[in-house]
């Protein structure tokens, strides 16, 4: 198995030509001409060309070579930094999100529901990525995190820089999204129409499907010269495609009854105004007369009626409009709850902060779980589940590669608490250093990315600790129960009650003690019943998470000697490589990750000790949806039995050391698909 550099490069769109205009690919390269015929007049004509319309700036090409370049990192696991690492479907990615996204390509292409993002706003004192287009990776690992620089308004490229470091990044998100998926980016007024148009390009226009509002600031700000207080921010909202579709919001159903017992079922009272002066719709605007009263309502000259006078003649006829008991009132619509056509209307763009909460909500969600304010402007927890519960199901990946605080994951676990759902993260945060004098710092951590991993480990724990209290709760409800139970028996018994009256006669009374007594039966049990409901979604909740850190490949790149080698030197060489490609320092864990990564497959999947080789030591790591998997071994030497054990399991893949087989076995396996070898 040669070593082969994450990320899928300009492969998909080969691919998407393959498909639309397969004569233009030529041996694997792209005849341009014939393309440009295709296209005929729809290219751009020297004119068009010499000053195009769109988002230029400086860097742009560089950036989006940047994105089309493959990585030759890997993700290694922190074993022992996660939670329930062997079971849980979530992951805390630390290290540079560009490099991690690339990595995470080909096993994620087109499996991610939802991606939130809250990237630097680029005010002029946040800090920006310094990406290096010669070799990103290398100098993410030489730096450690630290290559961070401050983006001055004074800079000469201040608007570029932000935008060289936003689009690889963007770019390689919109393929990770499934087709119905969306994506939502936090951003403030710094950069807003820059980053529309940005999205425009890489989303398309035609996939923008708005801009919410959220009202971040409870109190106005009065440090300002200018005496304006910037009190709100945007998220910037953008499909895959024209299949992503949003829940809703459910209609409040609680205002249809039926007091008058209408055999036709619960209704509403509906307001019957349009919303056009006589002039623009002279046909809403006539007088609406009861039949029982003659009295006469003319219409708002403002506003008209929201139905014509035949459709209305024909709702008097069918008891559908409610005429008022005084002069002065208005006919309106009686609405029937069967006739409605869908319980829900559309998503608003205003985000109303007593729902979503403010900045202050997301400080306070952050301090209850680490008993500090250790993180500046965190997003509250209940603004991305709003978020969550529209764009996703039960069963979804979200994606946050800008994890700071992880309120992400927080917002993912506690949602998936309160539902049942089994909804998946995957979290991505650079070891971006925390000031020296901050609270981060004096409570101990030195990255961000420190803070995002003990979040998830004290929301977890948070939960598993609430899930005791449920238990004991129930334990105590249950004698309470058994206690009001053996009341109400004692009292039957005294007072020669026979209970079998109330069964064949519904309208027969209860002595009032006794119905008393079973009206508290009914709340404990309902209350037992609620907390064993919220300890089920507990126990279905995935309380855990996987940590992994960019890394180099854990494959050795053969190097030629410096210089102008002989023949001998480059024999050696050979030889050396040939030896054995993987690194010293090699773990199974790292190992199987990165084969993992190159194979396509998700992280998640659990790895198993496939015990039916009792030879060699085999891992095995299955993917259930398609059955197909890997089959890997790191042992020195291949037992013959082994290699026939594999006939057994032709939907795996097995990986083992070069070394560690004969050429026969190479041969006779490789051929038929069944080894690999590393």
């Amino acid at each position: 198995m040669p070593l082969e550099a994450h990320g899928l490069g300009n492969q998909p769109l080969i691919e998407g030509l393959k498909q639309l205009a397969p004569e233009v690919i030529k041996d694997g390269k792209i005849d341009f001409e014939l393309l440009r015929e295709l296209f005929g007049d729809q290219t751009l004509d020297d004119e068009e060309k010499a000053e195009p319309w769109g988002l230029n700036w400086t860097g742009k090409s560089q950036a989006r070579k940047l994105a089309m370049a493959r990585t030759k990192g890997t993700l290694r696991p922190l074993v022992g930094e996660g939670v329930n690492e062997a079971s849980s479907q979530n992951l805390f990615i630390q290290g540079d999100n560009l490099e991690v996204l690339k990595t995470l390509q080909k096993s994620y292409l087109g499996k991610i529901k939802m991606i939130y993002i809250d990237p630097p706003y680029n005010t002029g004192n946040d800090f920006v990525y310094e990406d290096d287009f010669r070799d990103n990776l290398s100098h993410y690992i030489d730096k450690a995190g630290k290559n961070l620089h401050s983006n001055k308004k004074d800079s000469g490229r201040f608007h570029a820089t932000w935008l060289n470091f936003m689009y690889p990044r963007l770019k390689i998100a919109k393929s990770l999204l499934k087709d119905d998926g969306a994506i939502f980016v936090s951003i403030d007024d710094h950069e807003v129409h820059n980053l529309r148009a940005l999205m425009n390009e890489i989303f398309g226009e035609e996939n923008f499907m708005g801009i919410l509002l959220w009202k971040r600031r409870q109190n106005a700000d009065n440090r300002n010269q200018s005496n304006v207080s910037s009190d709100h921010e945007y998220l910037l909202l953008y499909s895959k495609s024209e299949n992503t579709k949003f829940l809703g919001k459910s209609i409040d159903l609680s205002k249809y009854k039926n007091p008058d017992n209408d055999p036709r079922g619960p209704w509403a009272s509906i307001d019957l105004s349009g919303l056009a002066t006589k002039d623009q719709r002279p046909n809403l605007h006539y007088d609406i007369v009861d039949p029982k009263t003659n009295l006469s309502y003319p219409p708002n000259p403002n506003r008209g009626w929201s139905k014509s006078k035949e459709n209305v003649l024909k709702m008097i006829e069918e008891g559908r409009i409610l005429f008022p008991k005084k002069v002065t009132g208005r006919p309106r619509e009686k609405k029937f709850l069967s006739n409605l056509n869908q319980t829900v209307t559309g998503f608003s763009t205003w985000l109303e902060s007593d729902n979503v909460g403010f900045t202050t909500n997301g400080t306070r969600d952050i301090a209850e779980v680490m008993g500090g304010k250790i993180f500046n402007f965190p997003k509250p927890v209940k603004l991305i589940q709003t978020l969550i519960k529209q764009a996703t199901t039960s069963q979804d990946i979200i994606l946050d590669f800008f994890a700071g605080s992880a309120t992400t994951a927080q917002a993912v676990t506690e949602l998936n608490k309160e539902d049942g759902g089994n909804r998946k993260f995957i979290l991505v945060q650079l070891e971006e250093e925390t000031p020296p004098k901050s609270e981060a710092r004096k409570a101990g951590y030195e990255h961000i990315a420190q803070i995002s991993k003990d979040r998830i480990r004290k929301v977890i724990e948070k939960i598993q600790t609430e899930q005791n209290s449920l238990e004991a709760e129930v334990m105590q409800l249950e004698d309470d129960l058994q206690m009001l139970k053996n009341e109400k028996d004692q009292l039957v018994a005294e007072q020669n009650i026979d209970l079998t009256l109330f069964d064949n006669d519904a309208n027969a009374t209860k002595p009032k003690a006794l119905q008393k007594l079973e009206d508290k039966l009914a709340q404990q049990s309902t209350a037992i019943e609620d907390c064993r409901q919220k300890i089920a979604h507990i126990a279905q909740t995935d309380l855990g998470f996987k940590a992994f850190q960019l890394a180099q490949s854990n494959f050795k790149e053969w190097q030629a000697p410096q210089g102008t080698p002989d023949a001998q030197q480059l024999g050696l060489a050979f030889e050396e490589a040939a030896d054995t490609r993987l690194e010293a320092s090699f773990s199974k864990e790292n190992i199987i990750a990165e084969i993992l990564l190159q194979k396509g497959f998700t992280l998640d999947l659990p790895t198993m000790h496939a015990a039916q080789f009792d030879k060699n030591t085999v891992w095995q790591v299955t993917d259930p949806a398609s059955g197909k998997g890997v089959l890997v071994c790191l042992d020195e030497q291949m037992h013959p039995n082994t290699a026939q054990q594999l006939r057994q399991v032709v939907e795996h893949t097995f990986i083992c050391r070069g070394e560690a087989i004969s050429d026969q076995i190479k041969l006779q396996f490789s051929d038929a698909g069944l080894i690999e070898t590393i």
